[in-house]
């Protein structure tokens, strides 16, 4: 299939499946901006409020090169395209009730403040649904609304130690490795735009609007495989690198000029690649047959292809392993993904002028939609961008709109 093909039925007239949708968000750094990020790709309309000072991912490095002013963070380019931006100081009686007018608009409320935070300033759940009685209402934190570790910070790292995940990620005999990546945010903003979608499925149902509750350390578990059942039943979990529990030889192997991913899941996989290794007699041997034998031969399996690979480029090895129909893929850095034509057909990198005047290649939505097509519509807004016309639409006139900045409410 083409992409022509893929999108040959797609509308011109909406945003993406969300239009229509109203998102009010309340949020800071990662995982809430996330989970509005995610709705905001898909369509909704995301007003993103941010007290006066402008949230903290405005200002965190690295920066983007260029010589724009000002120099613009790359996370908050990244996590707050196609987002409105409100200024409001939500710790004044006058921007807590704007917040809730509004509320009184908003399909969605998102928030990922620590418990207790919301309802202090008199827009939690309890506040938002006395003006809007079928909102959903998701709030991302670190620990849980409830729980005995509830009131702990909730920033990733700390989710991706308390879960597990972190014990299980580096090499072998090494100390734990944090990923790379804010992993816990992300899939806590994930299940916080599931939590919303799935929740406004059932309001369309019932006309019932009900509070989402995401923790970063209980998304974290779910996406960990199933290794806490196993954890709870006693199995060990070992700290494997690159390699695989469930297989060998698989992992990263260092060729003649860099490395590849590469290995065997299936019995039929490993057939093949015994013929590749030069030891055909391997192939159905009693000793390697099946996956579970060659588990407890994984050293000696990962000796046969170091063997192979350590002579070979990188190309050469991951060509004979494709002609083969096997999995492999060389290590590629994020640039040479970026400069990736196939990267480039997917859309998932889409060049949009900045605030500052800047053109920047912005990480594009990972879902394609054939009927209702997604897109990078818009840059991350300046802070403030649309506070006077977020509420004009409220009714707040200019008048009162200068008198609001002036006591610093706005």
């Amino acid at each position: 299939m083409t992409k022509d093909e893929f999108f040959r039925r797609a509308r011109g007239d909406l945003a993406g499946p969300l239009a229509g949708v109203r998102v009010i968000e309340a949020t800071t750094t990662w995982a809430g901006p996330m989970c509005a990020c995610v709705l905001a790709d898909f369509g909704a309309d995301v007003i993103k409020v941010e007290l006066p000072e402008g949230e903290v991912a405005r200002r965190l490095p690295p920066f983007l090169p260029g010589e724009g002013e000002p120099a613009l963070s790359f996370m908050h380019t990244t996590v707050n395209r196609n987002k409105r931006s409100v200024t409001l100081n939500l710790r004044e009686p006058e921007g807590r009730d704007l917040f809730l007018r509004l509320a009184r608009s908003a399909d969605v409320v998102v928030e990922n403040f620590r418990p207790g935070t919301m309802d202090a300033w008199g827009i939690g759940y309890e506040h938002v649904r006395a003006v809007r009685p079928d909102v959903v209402y998701v709030s991302i934190s670190g620990f849980g609304q409830f729980g005995p570790d509830r009131e702990r910070a909730g920033y990733d790292p700390m989710a991706q130690a308390a879960s597990g995940w972190l014990s299980l990620n580096g090499e072998p005999g090494g100390a734990p490795v944090k990923a790379p990546t804010f992993i816990g945010d992300d899939v806590g903003g994930l299940h916080g735009a599931l939590g919303a979608l799935a929740a406004l499925r059932h309001r369309d149902r019932t006309g019932e609007g009900q509070h989402v509750d995401v923790a970063l350390q209980d998304a974290l578990l779910f996406q960990s495989n199933g290794y806490p059942m196993l954890a709870a039943l006693g199995v060990d979990l070992p700290r494997m690198g690159s390699q695989f529990v469930v297989a060998a030889p698989a992992g990263v192997y260092r060729c003649r000029d860099g490395y590849v991913m590469m290995g065997v899941l299936l019995d039929a996989h490993w057939r093949i690649l015994a013929e590749l290794l030069g030891r055909p007699e391997l192939a159905d041997h009693p000793d390697y047959a099946t996956g579970r034998l060659r588990v407890t031969r994984r050293a000696e399996l990962n000796a046969l292809v170091d063997g192979w690979v350590r002579e070979r480029s990188v190309h050469e090895v991951v060509e004979a392993l494709l002609r083969a129909r096997l999995p492999a893929s060389p290590v590629r850095r994020y640039a040479d993904a970026a400069g990736d034509p196939h990267v480039r057909e997917r859309d998932m990198l889409q060049t949009v002028e900045l605030e500052n005047g800047q053109s920047a290649p912005v990480v594009g939505p990972a879902a394609k939609f054939s009927r209702t097509p997604v897109a990078v519509r818009s840059a991350a807004p300046a802070l403030g961008a649309h506070t006077a016309s977020v509420l004009e639409e409220l009714g707040v006139s200019s008048e009162e709109r200068a008198a609001l900045r002036e006591r610093g409410v706005i």
